[in-house]
C-alpha cells in the first residue's frame, strides 16, 4: 500500500464500512479492502431497497465528493442505466449550515478591508448552503446595493482532495478487476470529474460563466443572470446581486399568471445556449431557475456549464434533422461518427432497433414528440452496445431532457419541436456560408498539406527500424493482477515455511549441543528458535484457514 494512502487509513474505514452497510460486499471483495470478515458480521444489507436506492444513499452517506461524484454520473445517461441517472438526480448536497466564526475568517481573507468597511449589513444566518459553499443575504456599503455573497466552506479543498485520491483508487481497482464495468472506464471517468471539481473549487471560474452567459443571453427578453461584483470576487468568493425571487422547485405552477410564455422562454433558453451560444448551463433543474415578478426568469449556479465546438453543433443540427425526417441509416452515420466503441458494432442490429425507436416517435403527432424519451431511449440502446457519447455530447443530452422536463411541468403541452425549429435552421444556414465554407476548405488542404510531409518521412523512419532490426512490438498484459496476487501470495507462504523448517532444523541442532545458557534444562537458543518458529507455523495455518483456501 503506498505510504499516502497509509495516510488516509481512517478515511478507508468509513467507506468499507459504508459499503458493507449498504450491501456491497461484493465491491469490497473486489477492491480488496481489509476488515471484510468482522464488519461483514456487524452489518446487513438493507433488503428493502433497491439497488439503485442502495447506491444513493452509499454516495450521500459518504459526504460531498461522492455525492457531486453521483450528480455527475447522473449527467451521463450513455454510461448508467435510467433507473439509476433518475435515483441519482435525487441527490442532495445540503449540510448544516457552517459556524458564522468560520465563515467569517474566510470571508475577511478574501477581501482587501475589514469587513464593517465594505458590508453595511452582513447577515450570520445563511440563506443557502451546499457540500462546497453556503450564501448570506449582505447589503454593500457603496451604492447600499442588496447582494449575495457565496463563501466557500473552510477547510473543504483538503477534504475533496482526500476523497479524489481515494475515489481513483477505488475505481482503478474496479476497473481492472470488474469485466462487466470496463466499458464505464470509471479511471477516466474519475479523472475528468476531479478536473471538473477542481474547476468548481475556483469560484473565479464561476463569476467567469456568469458573465459569459450574459453577453450571450443579453438580447433575451425577461431572461436574467445576476450580476457580479468583480472587487469583492475571489477564488473562494463570491458577491452577486441579491434576487428577489422565488425558486421554480417551490412554485406551483397554477400560481403563474404566464406558464406557457415562462415555459416556452425557459426551453428557448436552453436550445440558444447549446445550439447557438455552445455554451451552456449544464443542470437548468427547478432548484436553480428563480422566477421573478412572476415573468422574469432567473438561472443560478454557473459552477457546471456545458460547451460544444461548432463543428459538434452541425453534428446535432444533423442528428435532430435525421430524427425528423426518420432517418435511422443517417442517425446510425452520426452515432458512429461522433461515438467510440472499443468492440466490433453489430450495425444491421443497431439500424433496426433505432428504426423501432423511430417508429414509436413518428406515431404521435409532431408537436407531441416528448424528445427526453426520445433521447433516453437512444443513450439506453447505444449503453447497451457497448458505444460512448463524448462527454460533452452526453451532458448536452442531459441538459435538453432537463430542460425539457422542467418546461413540461409548467405547460405540458408544449411543442418541443416548434421551439427548437428556428435555432436548428439558423444554425443550418450559418453551416453553408460561403465565410465558413471557404475556412473548412482551407483548414482541409493545410491539413492534407501537412500530410504530405509527414507520411513520407514516418515511412522512412520505419523501413529504417526494420533494416536495422530495431522494430519491436509490445505485448500489454490486462486483467492478470489477481493471477499475479496469487503467485505472489504462494511464493510468500512457500518461504515462510522454508524459514520455519530451517528454524526448527536448526533449534533441533541446537539443543544437541547443550550450549548454555540453559532455559528448563535445554539450551535457551533452542528453546527460543522451536516457539517462533512454532508461532509463525500456527500464524500461516491461521491465515490459510481463515482464507478457505486449503
Amino acid at each position: 500500500m503506498e505510504i499516502k494512502a497509509i495516510s488516509h487509513l481512517g478515511r478507508f474505514k468509513d467507506i468499507i464500512k459504508t459499503l458493507f452497510k449498504y450491501g456491497f460486499d461484493d465491491v469490497v471483495e473486489r477492491i480488496d479492502m481489509p476488515g471484510k470478515v468482522l464488519l461483514e458480521k456487524i452489518y446487513t444489507p438493507h433488503e428493502h431497497l433497491t439497488t439503485w436506492q442502495r447506491i444513493r444513499y452509499t454516495l450521500e452517506e459518504l459526504g460531498p465528493t461522492f455525492v457531486k461524484f453521483g450528480q455527475v454520473l447522473s449527467l451521463r445517461p450513455d454510461l448508467i442505466p435510467l433507473p439509476l441517472v433518475l435515483e441519482l438526480q435525487k441527490l442532495q448536497d445540503e449540510v448544516t449550515a457552517v459556524p458564522y466564526e468560520d465563515i467569517r475568517e474566510v470571508l475577511q481573507k478574501n477581501l482587501t478591508a475589514p469587513i464593517e468597511e465594505i458590508f453595511e449589513i452582513f447577515e450570520e444566518k445563511p440563506v443557502a448552503g451546499a457540500s462546497l459553499a453556503q450564501v448570506h443575504r449582505a447589503v454593500l456599503k457603496e451604492g447600499r446595493q442588496a447582494v449575495a455573497v457565496k463563501i466557500q466552506r473552510p477547510g473543504i479543498f483538503k477534504k475533496i482532495d482526500t476523497d479524489l485520491y481515494i475515489l481513483s483508487i477505488l475505481a482503478r481497482n474496479l476497473h481492472e478487476r470488474m469485466e462487466n464495468i470496463e466499458i464505464y472506464n470509471l479511471p477516466e471517468l474519475v479523472e475528468e470529474f476531479k478536473k471538473n471539481l477542481m474547476y468548481e473549487l475556483d469560484f473565479r471560474r464561476e463569476t467567469r460563466n456568469m458573465k459569459i452567459s450574459q453577453g450571450n443571453l443579453s438580447q433575451m427578453e425577461n431572461i436574467r443572470i445576476p450580476r457580479v461584483f468583480d472587487e469583492f470576487c475571489t477564488e473562494q468568493m463570491i458577491t452577486m446581486e441579491l434576487i428577489e425571487g422565488v425558486r421554480l422547485k417551490d412554485l406551483e405552477p397554477q400560481t403563474l399568471d404566464e406558464r406557457e410564455s415562462i415555459a416556452r422562454r425557459g426551453l428557448q433558453l436552453t436550445i440558444k445556449q447549446i445550439l447557438e451560444d455552445g455554451f451552456f448551463h449544464a443542470d437548468p433543474h427547478p432548484g436553480n431557475i428563480f422566477i421573478v415578478d412572476k415573468k422574469v426568469i432567473c438561472l443560478l449556479d454557473w459552477g457546471t456549464v456545458g460547451r460544444l465546438t461548432k463543428e459538434t453543433r452541425f453534428e446535432l443540427t444533423d442528428f435532430l434533422k435525421a430524427v425528423v425526417e426518420r432517418d435511422s441509416e443517417g442517425i446510425l452515420e452520426i452515432l458512429l461518427r461522433i461515438c467510440s466503441h472499443e468492440e466490433a458494432v453489430n450495425e444491421r442490429l443497431l439500424q433496426r432497433e433505432i428504426l423501432d425507436i423511430l417508429d414509436a416517435c413518428h406515431n404521435v403527432p409532431l408537436g407531441e414528440v416528448n424528445l427526453s424519451d426520445l433521447l433516453f431511449e437512444i443513450t439506453e440502446l447505444l449503453r447497451k452496445h457497448r458505444i460512448r457519447l463524448p462527454s460533452d455530447m452526453a451532458i448536452m443530452i442531459k441538459t435538453l431532457m432537463t430542460a425539457e422536463g422542467t418546461a413540461r411541468q409548467l405547460y405540458p403541452g408544449l411543442n418541443v419541436v416548434a421551439e427548437a425549429e428556428p435555432f436548428v435552421e439558423k444554425l443550418a444556414l450559418e453551416r453553408w456560408k460561403p465565410e465558413n465554407l471557404f475556412r473548412n476548405f482551407r483548414r482541409s488542404l493545410s491539413r492534407m498539406y501537412n500530410m504530405q510531409k509527414k507520411v513520407p518521412v514516418s515511412l522512412q523512419r520505419i523501413v529504417g527500424k526494420v533494416e536495422r532490426g530495431e522494430l519491436t512490438i509490445q505485448f500489454q498484459h490486462k486483467n492478470l493482477e489477481e493471477l499475479q496476487d496469487t503467485l505472489e501470495n504462494i511464493a510468500n507462504r512457500v518461504t515462510i515455511a522454508l524459514i520455519i523448517a530451517a528454524m526448527i532444523i536448526g533449534s533441533s541442532m541446537v539443543i544437541t549441543t547443550g550450549v548454555r545458557p540453559l532455559l528448563f534444562g535445554y539450551p535457551a537458543f533452542g528453546i527460543i528458535g522451536y516457539v517462533i518458529s512454532g508461532v509463525m507455523g500456527l500464524w500461516l495455518v491461521y491465515n490459510i484457514l481463515r482464507a478457505r483456501k486449503f
